[in-house]
């Protein structure tokens, strides 16, 4: 997926790419298998200050930005929860910040992946969403006031 694609399209290529497979063994695999693709995250990021509260694993979130672009790299101690943060980082990375706290990320609901998921996880999978919103108007503020 390029990086000059929206959200909505990247959103739909990722769908595309989850109709593939027939049952959710073959799904929960695929989630493991992209957290095996995030790229690195920076070891000065793996600590509480950057650990997302609410999951049940440890998860790492780095931000950065250019300008009022929003990218981040992330990591987990748990291979689904991994995989769950590449999807979101696949999705909305490389987008501004606004696009990313006011996107409806419906094309989890369209995965049907809060359905196979267990209620920590679940937890999680919202904690990551709420920091990945609360870190990008974070950025968008800054890019302001720095205007």
């Amino acid at each position: 997926m390029s990086v000059d694609s929206s959200i909505s399209e990247r959103a739909a290529a990722l769908l595309e790419e989850f109709e593939m497979f027939d049952d959710w063994v073959d799904r929960y695999q695929h989630v493991i298998d992209l957290g095996k693709e995030l790229e690195p995250i920076d070891e000065a990021f793996r600590t509480d200050a950057f650990k997302i509260q609410g999951c049940q694993s440890q998860v790492w979130l780095q931000p950065c930005s250019s300008g009022r672009q929003v990218h981040f790299k992330a990591d987990s101690d748990a291979q689904i929860t991994k995989g769950l943060i590449a999807i979101l980082l696949r999705v909305l990375n490389h987008s501004s910040a606004i696009e990313i706290a006011q996107y409806e990320l419906t094309f989890l609901d369209s995965l049907e992946l809060k359905e196979h998921l267990s209620p920590t996880r679940k937890n999680g999978l919202d904690a990551m969403i709420r920091q990945i919103r609360l870190y990008s108007v974070a950025i968008e503020a800054n890019a302001i006031s720095t205007q």
